[in-house]
């Protein structure tokens, strides 16, 4: 069984900041560590279930937050960026499940360090219309690429999120939003012990997509804070404007995400401001 996970960190057990989870932050030193356990919770997860292959991705902001150390000896770590599929990056039709670490809610929601991909510059996504951040774009391309995401982490709200978008996917909160930048934290070692039985019981029989998904069409578009970020991605073929401020491109998944991923670039090229994640 080869099981792919996807780590962020805004959602880690513990981490309420951007202290915690930016590079020279006060306590990012201390966040990546707790990143690498939530992360090694559910490797242990899915070692008990049976699986002989498992991967991570560093999905967090530069992509080197988790130490190589700090990492369950039976995971493989892939690390740093650029990425062709940034967050995704490495998801391939063989595996047979994907998990999402330490993930949050989308822009605009008000759950713990909110955001949709660039937090200084995305002000709202949609997916064929409907409200999507950084956990339906997951999902839905990797049911695309052919593997079900079984189970999520994170803050309550980011759960809710998952729930709202598929319910069949397990949750495990590892905090409670009490807003952005605070939240009442669940025991590191119960929220811990709740992802390493999530995942296990998760991948009993982890469901197939429908390979419908893989060649559907679907509508990305994008509502940036800067109308001249939105004016320049109008230059890439494909992409055009729904409004002064709105793009839009259509094809299939995970084509739409990986040009996503160019637009992040450009954006940030204009602003001085990373992909945040």
């Amino acid at each position: 069984m080869r099981i792919y996970i996807s780590a962020d960190m805004e959602g880690i057990t513990g981490l309420v900041d951007a202290e915690d989870v930016q590079p020279g932050g006060r306590d990012y030193e201390r966040g990546r560590l707790m990143m690498a356990e939530d992360v090694n919770a559910a490797v242990r997860g899915a070692v008990a279930a049976g699986a002989t292959d498992i991967t991570v991705n560093d999905a967090h902001g530069p992509m080197r937050n988790i130490l190589p150390e700090s990492l369950h000896p039976a995971a493989r770590l892939i690390r740093g960026k650029p990425k062709h599929m940034g967050m995704l990056d490495g998801l391939t039709p063989e595996h047979d499940a994907m998990i999402c670490v330490g993930y949050h809610s989308r822009a605009g929601a008000l759950g713990v360090l909110s955001h949709s991909f660039m937090g200084h510059e995305v002000e709202d996504m949609w997916l064929d219309g409907r409200p999507v951040g950084e956990i339906g774009l997951a999902h839905a391309t990797a049911a695309a690429i052919g593997v079900a995401l079984t189970v999520l982490t994170g803050d309550d709200c980011a759960c809710t999120e998952m729930t709202e978008w598929d319910v069949s996917v397990s949750t495990v909160a590892v905090k409670y939003a009490r807003n952005r930048f605070a939240a009442e934290l669940r025991p590191a070692e119960e929220a811990r012990t709740a992802i390493e039985k999530a995942v296990a019981a998760s991948l009993s029989a982890p469901p197939k997509p429908s390979m419908a998904a893989a060649t559907a069409p679907a509508t990305l578009a994008v509502r940036w804070q800067s109308a001249s970020v939105a004016s320049t991605l109008l230059g890439i073929p494909g992409v055009t404007a729904a409004d002064s401020r709105t793009v839009q491109a259509r094809g299939t998944l995970p084509d739409l995400y990986r040009q996503f991923g160019v637009w992040m670039r450009v954006a940030a090229s204009l602003t001085n401001q990373p992909p945040y994640c």
